[in-house]
């Protein structure tokens, strides 16, 4: 995994980074479509903050921000 070089990382930016995603409008409707949790609870802002610590879960995988 990429580090983040800022304080925090919005969730459609994570999943470009990730592979998830080529272009914010696939991210977009991923977080629509997905079953997103951090830190346990289901997601649905394409611009939730992620912060170093948090958990986020997508398709049954888990990644902690670092």
């Amino acid at each position: 995994m990429e580090k983040i070089q800022s304080d925090f990382i919005t969730l459609t930016q994570f999943l470009k980074m990730q592979g998830f995603a080529a272009t914010g409008g696939q991210a977009k409707q991923l977080v629509l479509e997905m079953k997103i949790y951090v830190n346990g609870e289901r997601e649905k802002r394409r611009g939730r903050k992620l912060y170093p610590g948090d958990k986020v879960v997508i398709d049954g995988r888990t990644f902690v921000i670092g």
